[in-house]
Formats: C-alpha cells, structure tokens, sequence
C-alpha cells in the first residue's frame, strides 16, 4: 500500500523509503512471474566465463595468478554493469505501457519509482553474482583472502552496479523506447567493458588504449574486486572504486528523477 503525503522533512524521509519498498517489491514480483527474466539474465555471464576460461584463456598469460582467478572478478563487474542496462528498459517498458502515468496518479514519492526499480535490479545482481560464484567454483576460481573479504568484493561489484543502474534509468526515462533504450544502454557499456582490465591485463594493451583502461571506472572496480579476491593490495583500489561509485550516484540519481519529473 502506497504512504499517504507527508507534512514534514521526517515523515518524507519515511514516505519515500516506504513507497521505495513498495516499487522494489513489485518489480522483484515480477521476476516471480517471468521467470525467464531471470533466467536468462544468468545465461550471458556463465557463457563469457566458460567461453573466456575455456576458449581465451589458454593464450592469455596471467603472471602471478590462475587466469580463472584472474578472470571472474572481471566477469563479477561485468554481470552487474550489464544486468544494470535492464534498468532502462524496464523503466522505457513501464512508460511505452502507461505503468508511469498509473504511478503519477498515487500520492506517491517521485524517487520511488525509480529507486525501487534500481533496488530490484541490484537484489536480481546479487543473485547473479552468487550463481557466477558457484559457476566459477565448478571450474577452479578461489577466493585467496578468506570469506569476509569474499563479501566485501561481491559488495563492491554490487555497488558499482548499483550506480551504473541509474544512468540506465536516465537513459530509459529520456528515450522512452523499449527497443531504443536497450541498444543505447549497450553502445556505451561495451566500449567500457572491453576497454579495461576485465580480460587481460592493461600493460598488454597500446600506450594510448592503457591510457584510456587504467582511468576507466570498470577497470577500478575490477582492480578493487579482484584485489580482494586475490589478497592483493587493496585499499587504493577500494577508494578509487567507492569514489567513482558514489560519484556516479551522486551526478545521475538527481538526474534521473528531475527527468522523471520533467515527464510527469
């Protein structure tokens, strides 16, 4: 049940947590229903390890370190960074079916809406990172600093999804489109992902593609991930990834929702 308006600063705080819980756990209903959603937002992820691990990783020398080991926590980042296009083009779905004019109509928070559909698509990451994680065990990844650290990677790959789900909310709620809004939450995302650390190490790369990889988010977020999972240095990596991840959040949340706002 969606909170009535609230009078004060406190009772808004409340209010749009509430509504936000409301949101998340109707788009978290839906994978209930349709559950080849899920499904095959699984596929991707397990066919890049298995194709990386088994099909590239015979040519790519890793010093120091297993390529499987050196692999998933790219393919960790991946998965969240890819399942966060869906964001848009749940949003671009809703608006195309009426969905958001229905919302509009409820007293209602206006962040709701949106940060209910990004909360729901980080619960559906985690279970995707989870599921990696097994795959990854199945083929002979380890975790090498203990369960704990184990967690705080997983944490940081679900963060950084996290924000990159609200620029696919910018983008789903500025095109409209269900089609337009998953080709355009691709064309970006691709160049980033391949242009980093996720594959192969950035020393292999041209002088002035590393240039690119070593200030690339993905490629921090990775090198953040994989450290931990490694038992690598890592706090340098962990404040360059946080940085950029609430960077992220910080520029595109108010974004999103003046968007959606502008819509209304």
């Amino acid at each position: 049940m969606i909170a009535t308006k609230p009078n004060s600063p406190l009772q808004y705080v409340s209010w749009t947590i509430s509504d936000t819980l409301v949101m998340t756990r109707r788009n978290l209903l839906r994978y209930v229903r349709l559950p080849q959603l899920l499904i095959f937002s699984t596929i991707q992820p397990v066919m890049f390890v298995l194709l990386f691990a088994f099909v590239f990783g015979g040519a790519i020398d890793v010093s120091g370190a297993d390529y499987v080991d050196f692999l998933l926590p790219g393919i960790f980042v991946q998965a969240v960074v890819f399942g966060s296009t869906q964001t848009g083009v749940g949003l671009a779905e809703d608006l195309s079916k009426g969905m958001i004019d229905r919302f509009r109509s409820l007293p209602m928070a206006r962040p709701a809406v949106l940060a209910g559909r990004t909360l729901a698509d980080t619960v559906r990451n985690g279970f995707v990172l989870l599921l990696m994680t097994g795959v990854g065990y199945l083929i002979g990844f380890n975790f090498h600093n203990g369960l704990g650290n184990a967690v705080i990677a997983l944490t940081i790959a679900l963060l950084f999804g996290l924000a990159f789900s609200w620029i696919s909310a910018l983008i789903g709620m500025a095109l409209k489109d269900v089609e337009s809004a998953q080709a355009a939450g691709f064309v970006w995302v691709f160049p980033l992902v391949f242009a980093s650390s996720m594959f192969v190490p950035v020393e292999t790369m041209p002088d002035w593609l590393q240039a690119f990889a070593k200030v690339n988010p993905i490629s921090i977020a990775v090198d953040a991930v994989r450290a931990f999972s490694l038992g690598t240095p890592a706090w340098a990596p962990l404040l360059k990834s946080l940085a950029w991840t609430f960077g992220i959040l910080v520029v595109f949340v108010p974004l999103a929702v003046m968007r959606y706002r502008r819509a209304a």
